[in-house]
């Protein structure tokens, strides 16, 4: 049986978090491209080089360039098609860490590529946060009432924010779409993003501690 891009299901995989430490696959990583290509296909499921350039606003020749680039550090794989015609691309883990190095030179490199994945999902969420703006009015009401924004100014200690973020992710990992095995038949796929640091308001006393920690 075949599916399209909306149809194909993508739930029901075993959980694999993977920590990259190869600085070659880092660097493999670090193109705007293909971390796009891998989000989608974290998000989605297995989806062909074609089905890639319409979501990403590529080409698929391009696609498959850069998808086969990602195969050769094992961070996507092919798998069979379901109609006999393009094999789909997958990819091997559910989700990825950076790993840290006791190498300086490396782990420069882990620095230089984090902070571009950081920069890169920023500038993601906004602009997928944008397109979901516009999207809202075309949205079925129950997904409208469902959705969240909302931001707060927490007062919590470095220890307290580990703990409340290891809560959340024990709470957000059953959801995850390309682990969940018994979604609802009403279900789609939700971005949710979570980001939790110091505020950059916030002023440092002389010894470089927060101002009134």
């Amino acid at each position: 049986m075949s599916f399209t891009s909306e149809e194909r299901p993508a739930q029901g995989r075993r959980e694999d978090r993977r920590t990259v430490t190869d600085p070659r696959a880092l660097r493999a990583l670090a193109h705007p491209l293909r971390l796009a290509l891998l989000d989608h296909l974290m998000a989605f499921g297995a989806r062909t080089a074609s089905e890639c350039a319409e979501a990403v606003g590529s080409t698929p020749s391009n696609c498959s360039y850069h998808l086969r680039a990602l195969a050769k550090f094992g961070l996507v794989e092919r798998v069979e098609a379901e109609d006999g015609r393009e094999r789909p691309w997958q990819s091997t883990a559910t989700g990825l860490t950076l790993g840290r190095t006791e190498d300086p030179a490396m782990q420069f490199g882990a620095d230089s590529v984090e902070r571009f994945f950081a920069d890169h999902q920023i500038d993601e969420d906004a602009a997928r946060l944008h397109r979901s703006i516009a999207q809202r009015d075309s949205v079925p009401p129950e997904w409208r009432e469902a959705s969240i924004l909302s931001g707060y100014a927490l007062r919590i200690s470095p220890a307290e924010l580990r703990e409340l973020g290891e809560r959340l992710d024990a709470l957000i990992r059953p959801y995850i779409a390309l682990t969940r095995p018994d979604a609802p038949d009403d279900s789609a796929v939700v971005m949710l993003g979570l980001n939790a640091f110091r505020h950059p308001d916030q002023p440092l006393a002389p010894d470089g501690e927060a101002a009134g920690s």
